[in-house]
């Protein structure tokens, strides 16, 4: 299944933050909508970077009280990798397992057009498992009857 199916058929809203932005507004922005990350844009709405609630952890652990008065830009992790929308999820898996991060952004040319998670990923592939085991077992009806 390409990407952009996908989000096509969950029509997920995309949830951003701006560089601006306080690290405590952001961190209510995930928490209210239960997300573990999202992408930071400029104010022509390009994706400039990413913020996890890793990152807001690692820096409360780090700077302690000082994270409450730090900005996006502070935390975020710059230039983050992306896919393309019109990538296969199995490529957007690969990506996420081979650089260790569990969110993704999903790219049309320069815009920026949702985010995937690993949780989406797996979602996929257990759907395109069972499909395929359904087929095994229809196979394997089939050859008795004969």
């Amino acid at each position: 299944m390409t990407i952009n199916s996908y989000l096509d058929a969950h029509q997920p809203m995309l949830i951003s933050c701006r560089p601006e932005d306080s690290v405590k507004s952001a961190a209510t922005l995930l928490a209210s909508n239960k997300i573990g990350a999202m992408p930071v844009v400029d104010e022509k709405g390009k994706l400039v970077g990413l913020l996890s609630e890793r990152d807001i952890v690692r820096a409360f652990s780090m700077r302690n009280c000082d994270i409450m008065t730090m900005l996006v830009k502070e935390l975020m992790s710059p230039n983050p990798i992306t896919c393309n929308f019109d990538d296969e999820m199995e490529r957007a898996m690969r990506l996420m397992n081979r650089h260790r991060f569990r969110h993704l952004p999903v790219m049309n040319g320069e815009e920026l057009v949702g985010m995937l998670s690993i949780r989406d990923a797996l979602e996929d592939m257990i759907r395109n498992k069972e499909l395929e085991a359904n087929v095994m077992r229809d196979i394997s009806i089939a050859s008795r009857v004969r």
